[in-house]
């Protein structure tokens, strides 16, 4: 195992031969058979949804092996967006959020669901805009499911990056909006909101 970089509860992540390698740890309170079944079905999940994204003109990294547990991918070079979205200028910051909805709009009009839109799962890599770790992410065509992905965006925006929140999310739906079903998708994570607010 070559240099890790992140260890998490579902999998760590180590650099081998110059790729990114992402391996599904084992959790010690399953049945082993379970636990190998579970960690086997999201490493090939995973895999799916990744090139269903390429496939799609999604900026994602090229995953180049997969076997049971693990996948090696491309290693990107950058930042993370949660570490440089708060210091750009206000002109980058736009350019930036327009890339995030026009890739969020390339997702949900492919049936991907990504189960984590957060700024930390966005890495700025040579000036262009990458998502990341699709662990959480399923396929689904449900305006339900589309509008908590937009939720759980305007969530991490707003925890992380209060101050530009409103100025991001305009960017952000206007370039959403090429998706056909935009209109309705936003207009369901707003009942969201409220169901949120309420409870």
């Amino acid at each position: 195992m070559g240099k890790i970089i992140q260890r998490g509860a579902e999998a760590i992540l180590y650099l081998e031969k110059g790729r990114l390698v992402k391996e599904r740890i084992s959790k010690g309170y399953r049945i082993p058979e379970l636990d190998r079944k579970i960690r086997r079905q999201r490493t090939k999940s995973e895999a799916k949804l990744m090139e269903r994204s390429r496939l799609s003109d999604v900026p994602v990294p090229k995953v180049r092996v997969e076997d049971e547990f693990r996948l090696a991918m491309d290693h990107l070079e950058g930042s993370k967006l949660k570490d440089v979205l708060n210091q750009m200028s206000k002109k980058d910051r736009e350019k930036v959020c327009g890339e995030m909805g026009r890739m969020i709009a390339g997702l949900h009009a492919n049936g991907i669901m990504h189960g984590d839109l957060t700024t930390s799962n966005m890495i700025l890599s040579k000036g262009r805009l990458f998502l990341i770790d699709f662990g959480l992410g399923k396929f689904s065509v449900k305006t339900e499911d589309q509008a908590v992905d937009l939720f759980l965006l305007y969530e991490a925006l707003k925890s992380t990056h209060f101050r530009s929140l409103s100025e991001c999310w305009k960017k952000i739906v206007n370039a959403y909006s090429e998706y056909p079903k935009a209109k309705e998708v936003v207009q369901r994570m707003e009942k969201i909101k409220k169901r949120r607010r309420y409870k």
